[in-house]
């Protein structure tokens, strides 16, 4: 199923997800990323046929930049 969101044309269907390595075999609060064309798509890892939200190259290098940063630090 191809939609198309902030100007991107986006395809889930054949997108390979994955978790950090460092979510541990244990942990069920995680998030999974799928890297499809021009888009970035993450979903809840407990929800996989839920629903993803897409972001830019842009908003996703802005994001990890401020993680690496420590802007969402508590």
């Amino acid at each position: 199923m191809e939609f198309q969101v902030k100007g991107l044309r986006v395809d889930l269907s054949d997108a390979k997800w994955f978790k950090s390595a460092r979510s541990g075999a244990d942990s069920d609060n995680c998030v999974e990323v799928a890297f499809v064309g021009d888009a970035i798509a993450v979903r809840d890892s407990k929800n996989t046929s839920g629903p993803a939200l897409i972001f830019t190259q842009a908003e996703w290098d802005a994001f990890v930049g401020g993680a690496k940063d420590g802007e969402f630090d508590l």
